[in-house]
């Protein structure tokens, strides 16, 4: 008896065996298991994993938009948990990449479970990744909940962002809908009654029409008719340019003059014995040597040093070896041995450089800590350098301080006065304010506005991503601190920038041509 063995001949599908093998790890055909009609796409407990799947990707594109967003605001950061930890590191960089990365593993995932969904394979999630969609989702959701109690913010600025972004976003959402129409409309005919069809059909089609309106209720100040925009906003230098330069050193403000900065800002502290100089921070072991000059007295508040032993210290050496800048440009040798050499800088020599110079100034003024000679007099003597000391023209002194500020009107009529929280109008005139130093969160063309029509000019600070600077321009605001002169200089005109003609030629198209394409797709 000769038997015979009947062969299968199984037709050779490389494109579904490389999806099957990265989703699933089932590499061989005998391992893949086609959708039944009318079943569903996977097994009851698959069933679980794919809307984690499928969350773990929108709270990971959430995240990653969020953060990269917050770009502007990373060396706030960085300063934070320098506070906390004690050492300088780009933690916020660190952040990026990995949610970037996390992004890209779980996107991958998705595509591939769209492919396998669109060739009618049943999907399974090997284990591996099944846990990489759990680490995904616990990373994403976890960043998402520390940052909104830590840096709640930030949900302001990606508000912000929305208005430059939106419409592009729009074209995006759209497309990825274009994408999902096949597998919808595949497991939509291959459905074997009409409820099934309805629910796999209708909340695609819902999203699509929410989409497709939603343009509607967009705002953007960077859409506007042609020849009403304002003119660009006067750039003040945050701390001078401290991405070419160390912060509040006579580098860093020369750097802002060079790149044709029209102000700049400082932060003011007196020392012990009466010497008005400029530091950020309450000490001075981020910005100086004093670790290695005066090791037990790195936490001592630095208004409590002599100003003699202030001068003892470097202030410069600290900003090449920490970097405190992700995109920091590489400094050539003769600003690196200047920027090694700086050191503490009096208020009096900052306002003579400003006043040869021409230019704004605006600082905020710390108050000496208790016991401190100068506690009670602070305002007073940073007066006396300013009048007496410095030769600097009051017209160019934005006072931004709050504390006296009819005692400063009396000696000092000539400063601007600013404030730094918005306010009545009718307020703002009573106090002589001319100007409002406010936060750039705090950011609204209605308000700017407002406030211009009573002659009443608007700061908006820190700006340091162009994005950000195009809506301050847009919005109307008469100048903005940044760390970035020597970038934001560059702009003739704001990014993003288009007229409502544009724009509705840019939405129509996206709408007609995704509808053309789904309908095509579900026809065939």
């Amino acid at each position: 008896v000769v038997r015979r063995r009947l062969l299968q001949r199984y037709e050779h599908q490389p494109f579904i065996s490389c999806l099957a093998g990265f989703y699933s790890c089932r590499w061989k055909r005998y391992q893949r298991r086609r959708i039944e009609p009318g079943k569903c796409c996977c097994k009851t407990r698959e069933c679980v994993f794919f809307p984690l799947l499928v969350g773990a990707f929108c709270f990971s594109l959430v995240f990653l938009y969020m953060w990269s967003e917050a770009k502007n605001d990373y060396n706030n950061f960085d300063w934070y948990n320098y506070g906390n930890l004690g050492f300088w590191f780009l933690w916020s960089l660190v952040l990026l990449i990995v949610a970037a990365i996390l992004f890209v593993y779980i996107t991958l995932l998705l595509v591939l479970a769209m492919c396998l969904l669109a060739e009618g394979q049943q999907l399974y999630l090997h284990w591996s990744h099944k846990i990489g969609t759990f680490l995904v989702l616990g990373f994403s959701v976890t960043s998402l909940f520390i940052l909104s109690v830590l840096w709640g913010d930030q949900w302001k600025t990606v508000r912000l962002s929305f208005q430059i972004t939106a419409p592009y976003l729009h074209i995006g959402a759209i497309t990825i809908m274009v994408l999902l129409s096949w597998p919808v409309a595949l497991h939509a005919i291959r459905a074997d009654k009409k409820v099934v069809q309805m629910i796999i059909v209708g909340p695609y089609l819902a999203i699509l029409l929410f989409l497709f309106l939603i343009p509607l209720g967009m705002y953007s100040p960077c859409i506007r008719e042609v020849g009403t925009l304002g003119p660009k906003p006067a750039l003040i230098g945050h701390r001078g340019a401290p991405m070419l330069a160390p912060e509040n050193t006579e580098m860093s403000f020369q750097k802002t003059i060079e790149h044709g900065g029209d102000g700049l800002e400082t932060d003011v502290t007196i020392s012990y014995d009466g010497v008005p100089f400029l530091m950020h921070d309450s000490t001075l072991r981020r910005t100086t040597n004093i670790k290695e000059v005066y090791p037990n007295d790195t936490v001592q508040n630095a208004a409590l040093f002599s100003w003699d032993t202030l001068q003892e210290l470097n202030a410069g050496t600290w900003f090449l070896k920490d970097k405190p800048f992700s995109c920091m440009s590489s400094l050539s040798r003769a600003d690196q041995n200047q920027a090694m050499n700086q050191s503490i800088y009096k208020l009096s020599n900052f306002l003579r450089l400003a006043d040869s110079q021409n230019k704004l100034v605006i600082f905020d003024l710390y108050r000496p800590p208790e016991k401190h000679p100068y506690r009670n007099s602070w305002i007073n003597r940073t007066l006396e350098v300013i009048l007496n000391e410095s030769g600097i023209r009051p017209h160019l002194v934005l006072w931004l301080e709050n504390d006296m500020r009819s005692f400063v009107q009396s000696v000092a009529p000539g400063f601007q006065q600013t404030v730094g929280s918005k306010a009545p109008v009718e307020d703002l005139l009573m106090d002589n304010i001319v100007k409002l130093n406010l936060a750039y969160t705090e950011m609204s063309s209605e308000d700017i506005r407002k406030y211009a029509e009573a002659n009443i000019t608007t700061n908006l600070y820190v700006v340091n991503e162009p994005w950000l600077f195009s809506l301050a321009w847009c919005s109307g605001a008469h100048s903005v601190t940044t760390n970035a002169v020597h970038t934001l200089k560059n702009l003739s005109q704001p990014l993003f920038l288009m007229t409502p003609q544009q724009y509705n030629i840019m939405w129509i198209l996206t709408d007609l041509t995704s509808v053309l394409l789904i309908s095509l797709i579900f026809a065939l």
